[in-house]
């Protein structure tokens, strides 16, 4: 093929990139043609079915009984009729081809009905980042001297770095983006705190989990639904410490403290305080983060401030070992379903049971249309455009993990991560590198929380492994 090398030394590079493209073009012609033969047959099946009479029916299905029910072990079943039915309809396995078609959900599916209720409540998280009184009060809280001064020499180096190769290529990252990865330094090592077990308030001893108890009339009002309560553990003083799991951003900016939930709502609001385009993700296993648009990149780039984690999506699949069902994106234009995006490998995916896939499509485009609802129709335009340049990339990541799958078995791979990363497809100068470049060696384990609750969360994954990027300066 084209990407065999006629040198002694090519063997290492015939399986490479051209080699999977080829292999990925082979197939997609196989998946169609085999596509179109099923669908062909399945009509001349329903056409000559139509066209015998009722006895010729009859009598052509008793003929055809033992190839059909021969054949039946491969394929789905055609239909639940017994042996005394007239006639068995025809396959439809073609149908399972088809795209799916956003429905709403059934009047009698009450899960479905509960999940998109859940759904509709929480995509009115980033609504409130749009308050003016609110981003004034984060911008009054933010160095923005040190911020900017921090992003004009990173972005400096980095056009440097990109001039340097000579070819022409744009820099890593833009200068907005920049900011923002010096906003996410300064809140992780500076700004806000990570909560285990509160420290007693009395002699600021250890304290024990002692359960929940109702929030006061004032914690209730600042979104605390939840209030965690401790003891504390020093037999002369066991005085009692209330942990309330605040919602309300401006009352974070006064605590800063909390878990996943308070870092990933308080981060994402000064990410928009100073400019950026947000998204508040949302795990159905528990846990939460940011995305921010880079213009730069023009696409939505992953962002942990517990974890002072950037463009890394497989930080949870290959760093935690988590296993997730649904990953989804709230902004103020409207939800996506990014499971895609951090879920590449089967292994990794839980099953998706809140509701059918369909009704999840439905639910994406409702609460799209309830936020751009008044946007002009340039705007529309503009974010339908992105939506579909979105969708493309999800959906390539998915031919990705299948390509890379089919090259592992290329001979002698033996199935190795080293072979596996010689055979991988590479980026070229005409693509740019994507955030599949961390092999799952390079991962990071949890690093927020401590032992005994990230055991309990399956999150351990390669904790013991300390990532240090020797570019940046010790964490606090």
């Amino acid at each position: 093929m084209a990407g065999r090398s006629n040198t002694p030394g090519g063997n290492q590079d015939q399986y490479g990139e051209d080699w999977a493209k080829g292999l990925t073009q082979q197939f997609e012609q196989l998946l169609r043609t085999k596509r179109l033969t099923e669908f062909e047959q399945s009509r001349s099946n329903r056409s000559r079915l139509d066209s015998e009479g009722p006895r010729e029916r009859q009598s052509s299905s008793n003929l055809r009984a033992p190839s059909i029910a021969g054949s039946s072990s491969g394929s789905r079943p055609s239909s639940s009729y017994g042996h005394g039915s007239p006639a068995l309809p025809p396959s439809y396995s073609s149908l399972r081809n088809l795209p799916k078609i956003p429905t709403p959900p059934a009047p009698h599916d009450k899960d479905s009905q509960k999940f998109r209720n859940l759904l509709i409540s929480l995509s009115l998280t980033p609504t409130k980042y749009e308050n003016p009184g609110l981003l004034d009060e984060a911008l009054q809280v933010i160095p923005l001297d040190r911020i900017y001064s921090e992003a004009e020499e990173e972005s400096q180096v980095l056009m440097a770095q990109a001039e340097s190769m000579g070819d022409g290529r744009k820099a890593e990252w833009g200068y907005q983006d920049c900011v923002v990865r010096a906003l996410l330094r300064w809140f992780k090592r500076s700004f806000f705190t990570w909560v285990n077990n509160p420290p007693c308030p009395v002699c600021l001893s250890p304290t024990v989990a002692k359960g929940m108890t109702q929030p006061t009339p004032e914690e209730n009002a600042c979104g605390a639904l939840r209030v965690e309560l401790y003891e504390c553990s020093n037999q002369s003083c066991r005085a009692y410490e209330r942990f309330p799991r605040y919602s309300d951003v401006w009352r974070l900016l006064q605590t800063r403290r909390g878990r996943c939930g308070e870092w990933a709502n308080c981060f994402s609001m000064l990410c928009r305080a100073v400019g950026g385009r947000v998204r508040w993700v949302w795990n159905a296993e528990d846990h939460i983060w940011t995305e921010v648009y880079s213009e730069h990149k023009q696409r939505w780039i992953h962002v942990d401030a517990c974890e002072e984690a950037w463009d890394n999506p497989r930080l949870y699949t290959d760093g935690w070992g988590k296993q997730m069902s649904y990953c989804v994106a709230f902004s103020i234009d409207g939800a996506t379903d990014v499971t895609r995006r951090y879920v590449r490998k089967s292994e990794h995916a839980l099953e998706r049971s809140r509701c059918p896939e369909e009704v999840m499509l439905y639910i994406m485009q409702e609460i799209k249309n309830l936020r751009r609802a008044n946007v002009s129709k340039e705007q529309r335009f503009r974010l339908e455009k992105e939506d579909s340049r979105e969708d493309r990339e999800l959906r390539g990541y998915v031919v990705a993990s299948i390509t890379q799958a089919v090259t592992r078995m290329a001979p002698g791979s033996s199935g190795s991560s080293a072979s596996a990363a010689t055979v991988a497809p590479r980026p070229s100068a005409t693509t740019p590198a994507n955030d599949d470049q961390k092999l799952p060696v390079e991962q990071p384990g949890r690093q927020s929380g401590n032992a005994e609750w990230v055991a309990a969360r399956g999150e351990a994954g390669r904790r013991n492994q300390q990532f240090q990027d020797p570019r940046d300066p010790p964490r606090r």
